[in-house]
């Protein structure tokens, strides 16, 4: 994607990653439109960064989800950019396991949210000269962290999602991308105080330098995730994964030790 000139709407766009892409879109001039469930934090950012625009959405609501296109359609007719970034992470014992509601609200929010909103959105955004959608998974939907399994499950479907919904837009003005973060300092799984995990400034600076370098990139991976995103196709994958997961039984009542 070009990095100014656009319209773009952040999901999770209060906290995180959001709120750094926010902040760095809208330093750019771009008109940044942030969403979650906190409208009180959406406030704030927007009070803080005038001229951003923010709506209050529960992303695993599809009713919510069809009132939130028909907005943007009515006040943003120019959307051209959407950033599937919501999303939560919780660890989950499945040897404990006896309801359903975590791993639900896990797969709602990180993998029904985006497909839902994507489908709702992607008739305006053919209408744009130039679009963008850019998936937000994560290097654990490429080597599973076993104490996060239905996290880790929906970042991975949610790559599969993207290479489908690539394929089946390459003849359109619409382009797909898939932003591949490593383990960023964030309020995700209690990481923004911990030494082992990359910056949150030195994460979305880098981010920023690789699309301004590289604009037709289809897959934006920093330096510290490709341990992960290229275990596959590497000779070390097992060896990756043993090292990312541990002995599994202190990782579900530490924290679990991460790349």
């Amino acid at each position: 994607m070009q990095p100014t000139g656009n319209t773009i709407l952040i999901t999770g766009g209060g906290t995180g990653i959001g709120l750094g892409l926010a902040k760095e879109f809208h330093r750019l001039g771009n008109q940044v439109i942030i969403a979650s469930r906190n409208k009180d934090v959406l406030d704030g950012v927007v009070k803080d960064n005038p001229g951003m625009a923010s709506y209050g959405i529960d992303i695993r609501n599809a009713e919510e989800i069809r009132s939130f296109a028909s907005w943007l359609s009515q006040d943003f007719p120019n959307l051209n950019t959407l950033i599937n970034n919501s999303g939560i992470m919780k660890a989950e014992n499945l040897l404990e396991q006896r309801d359903f509601s975590d791993m639900e609200a896990i797969v709602e929010t990180n993998l029904l949210g985006p497909l839902r909103l994507t489908t709702a959105l992607l008739p305006s955004l053919l209408k744009q000269p130039n679009a963008t959608i850019i998936n937000v998974s994560s290097g654990l939907g490429f080597v599973p962290m076993a104490v996060t399994p239905t996290y880790s499950a929906t970042k991975s479907a949610l790559h599969a999602y993207t290479l489908c919904l690539r394929l089946q837009l390459k003849n359109t003005s619409v382009r797909v991308v898939e932003l591949i973060p490593p383990y960023v300092a964030t309020n995700l799984m209690s990481g923004a105080n911990d030494p082992r995990a990359m910056p949150l400034d030195a994460y979305i600076a880098e981010v920023m330098e690789i699309i301004k370098a590289y604009p037709d990139e289809t897959e934006i991976c920093v330096e510290n995730v490709k341990p992960l995103r290229f275990a596959a196709e590497s000779i070390n994958y097992e060896k990756i994964f043993r090292h990312l997961n541990g002995d599994v039984k202190p990782l579900l009542t530490t924290q679990p030790r991460l790349f």
